[in-house]
Formats: structure tokens, sequence, C-alpha cells
């Protein structure tokens, strides 16, 4: 299991958190997440020969989200 920590603008409220975390459980591999838009970032659980960082990352942005390197 690997853990990561991405930076995420353009939350703003739970729904932007539910709509964030729905997306990545929904992606093989993806063991858990946590989203806060308070503290803008989100940090995922994932399986490395499941998924990876690249992929994670495209999931955050196709639901509208920045994030940030």
């Amino acid at each position: 299991m690997e853990n990561i920590e991405f930076t995420v603008n353009g939350m703003s409220c739970g729904h932007c958190e539910k709509a964030i975390q729905d997306a990545l459980m929904e992606s093989p591999g993806v063991e858990s997440v946590k989203a806060s838009a308070s503290n803008n970032n989100v940090q995922v659980t994932y399986q490395s020969d499941k998924t990876n960082t690249a992929l994670i990352k495209e999931i955050i942005e196709e639901e509208g989200y920045d994030v940030i390197d």
C-alpha cells in the first residue's frame, strides 16, 4: 500500500469532497480517500500494482479540480 497527499484547489464544501472521494473510490486499486476542502488536500491510500499517482491526479482533475504539483 502506498499513501499520497495532493494539494487540490477548487474544493469549497462537503459536496466537493464527496465528489472526489466517490470518483476515486471507483478506481481499481484505491483503498481509501479523505478529501478536505478546509485544508485543500486529498489523501489517498492505493495499491501501486493497480494504479498510480498520475491516474489518481487525472481522476481529480476530471472532476473539475486543480491539482497543485
